[in-house]
């Protein structure tokens, strides 16, 4: 699998929703079979105005419809920024085989930061490799909140 390819792509999603004012997060869902980019997405949460709709759950739901499946075990997911909590619990329920991540997130990540113990909770446990392209990720997540420091700034 090109994983730095399938990355990139993700970055496509991210610089969409840095565009239209969204926390820069983009993702998609692989077929590990065939290769092939089932769907792919960004977070909603601002335009769509609704704080669950992040870029995970949206492509989970795709994803899902789709195939025609509550499952998602012969599938990978590129993310740019490590899952939180509510995303890496949903992606161990689909099933997901492989969760790739490019910029580790030290507030709320459910990987690493906050790390879910799937054995202990006797939940499906996906392969999880973090820090792809990171540097790339986190710039566009850092871009995004310095702007959004410099408006809170200027509209005080």
């Amino acid at each position: 699998m090109n994983i730095n390819f399938f990355m990139k792509e993700a970055i496509k999603e991210a610089n969409k929703a840095l565009k239209k004012n969204e926390v820069p997060i983009g993702g998609l869902i692989v077929e590990n079979s065939t290769k092939k980019i089932i769907c792919r997405d960004y977070n909603k949460i601002n335009s769509l105005k609704n704080a669950i709709y992040h870029c995970e759950l949206l492509l989970i739901s795709n994803a899902c419809k789709l195939l025609k499946s509550k499952y998602l075990e012969n599938a990978s997911i590129f993310l740019t920024l490590e899952p939180c909590l509510m995303c890496t619990a949903a992606l161990s329920e689909v099933h997901i085989k492989t969760i790739y991540f490019g910029a580790y997130n030290e507030q709320s990540g459910g990987v690493e930061k906050n790390k879910i113990n799937f054995k202990k909770n006797k939940m499906f446990a996906p392969d999880v490799y973090g820090g792809i392209n990171e540097d790339e990720c986190k710039k566009l997540i850092k871009e995004f909140f310095a702007k959004k420091r410099k408006e809170k700034k200027f509209n005080v």
